[in-house]
């Protein structure tokens, strides 16, 4: 036998003995988020997706591979982003991005996504953009965005019958996405109401007195706030010590979340009107097994971080199973309509904008044994507050 076929034979026998082993390789899920930039929210949601990682792999993973997120941190800026989704596509391989928190790192990754023609579950960022105006073919997101935040809680708003408002919120995409929202439909609910105060202090960086004695110079019957994080804690303190929200009606988005309540302590605010997540009075069976496991594997409750990490992860498994495959045009179908059971219960995705039907929960915040919580509250499903068919395809650009 010459040196040339035995060569050849060599290359076959090779082929042949290493399919199987690249067959059975892990399934590698490319994973960007602002860690360093948004730690409150993004440490429990590591945490979230490593539990929902590890159920998944326990359990055999998805067809018959493990599933293995390779992650990596954008910086909070939308071109770290996009170099980030470039390296994690080129060099590592991934089959598939998911992950950014801020609304404008997501818009960033949703174009790559169209551009590069990758499949990308955006987890956590709100702006409407990603699944409308800049909505695509490629880009999924899974938490209710600001138009359905929004309108969960100006019906609440407008039965308060306020009629003078100021707001305050993070001068960026995904504060002036909900405060243009807000305003639309409360005027909608109530045609007589005023706005007579708005403050837009850059995200991380807001002057808490200043912005604090403008609101309180407009004479406001009623605020709406939209401040999250460090800029949360420092208006809220600044407000207390200036009185601003003495005999004020305050709506708020997102202070509810536990990773922005609670660090205030005896100084969380009393009686606002919030979207948030009250772990420790949900008793639903899909969100017990959540807590419970969330809690034998960290030794702390969750946070709402985590249950976006966690069904993050479990979204991508079940979309993998469905498509039977990481092909990017197969994903895109299976996930037009999955269903996947989360720790808020059934959500879809739905055909029309790749929106999750995931929805919030609306209550009122209390200080109980100095600690900030939420009371009175009601899950709204996202389907309920989501826009119908015609008013999207107004909404989002024609594939």
């Amino acid at each position: 036998m010459t040196r040339g076929i035995v060569a050849a034979v060599a290359a076959v026998l090779f082929a042949a003995v290493a399919a199987p082993s690249q067959a059975q390789g892990t399934i590698r899920i490319g994973e960007l988020n602002s860690y360093k930039a948004q730690p409150a929210f993004l440490e429990p949601y590591r945490k979230g997706w490593e539990l929902a990682l590890d159920e998944v792999n326990a359990a055999g993973g998805v067809l018959g591979r493990k599933l293995e997120v390779v992650s990596r941190d954008d910086n909070g800026n939308p071109g770290d982003a996009v170099r980030v989704a470039e390296e994690l596509v080129s060099r590592e391989g991934v089959a598939l991005l998911t992950g950014t928190y801020l609304s404008n790192t997501g818009l960033a990754v949703t174009d790559f996504a169209k551009q590069r023609k990758v499949f990308f579950l955006a987890a956590e960022p709100l702006t409407d953009k990603i699944t409308w105006q800049n909505g695509n073919r490629y880009t999924f997101r899974l938490r209710p965005n600001t138009y359905m935040q929004a309108a969960m809680l100006a019906p609440e708003a407008a039965k308060l019958k306020k009629k003078r408002w100021a707001l305050v919120y993070p001068n960026y995409e995904y504060g002036q996405s909900a405060v243009a929202t807000f305003k639309a439909m409360l005027k909608q609910l109530q045609p007589d109401v005023e706005f007579v105060a708005e403050q837009a202090p850059p995200l991380g960086r807001i002057e808490a007195g200043a912005v604090v004695q403008a609101l309180a110079d407009a004479k406001p019957d009623a605020i709406f706030n939209v401040l999250f994080a460090a800029d949360l804690s420092k208006f809220v303190r600044e407000g207390n010590t200036r009185q601003l929200f003495k005999g004020r009606e305050v709506v708020s988005l997102l202070t509810g979340e536990p990773e922005y309540l609670e660090p205030l302590k005896d100084e969380a605010p009393t009686g606002w009107i919030v979207t948030g997540y009250p772990y420790y009075a949900i008793t639903t069976p899909e969100h017990k097994a959540f807590h419970d496991a969330y809690v034998r594997k960290y030794k702390e409750p969750p946070r709402l971080g985590s249950v976006v990490g966690y069904a993050t992860i479990r979204s991508i498994a079940e979309g993998i199973r469905a498509a039977n495959s990481t092909d990017p045009e197969k994903l895109i179908a299976a996930f037009r309509g999955l269903a996947v059971t989360t720790p808020f219960g059934r959500i879809s995705y739905r055909a029309i904008d790749h929106q999750s039907t995931m929805g919030a929960y609306v209550g009122r915040t209390r200080l109980v044994d100095s600690k900030g919580v939420m009371t009175d509250f009601t899950y709204i499903d996202g389907a309920r507050v989501l826009p119908d068919d015609a008013e999207v395809r107004k909404l989002r650009p024609a594939e």
